[in-house]
């Protein structure tokens, strides 16, 4: 996928089972796209390097009660 000039090298987690939902994520410049790997062309999330993370780091305290 393009997004302007700059191809994306999509990746996910080395801990995402075969099949399993996840996101994908790539780097767009000092920004992280995210899309969902069952829907590839649909919508994309962009974040400051900061913004994504502080979202993993939430994520990894568990702020948002995910398994």
């Amino acid at each position: 996928m393009d997004i302007g000039d700059n191809r994306l090298n999509w990746r996910t987690s080395s801990y995402t089972a075969q099949g399993a939902d996840c996101v994908e994520v790539a780097q767009l410049g000092d920004r992280r796209a995210v899309r969902d790997s069952k829907d590839p062309s649909g919508p994309i999330l962009t974040f400051t390097t900061s913004a994504w993370a502080a979202l993993l780091g939430t994520i990894k305290t568990g702020a948002h009660g995910l398994p």
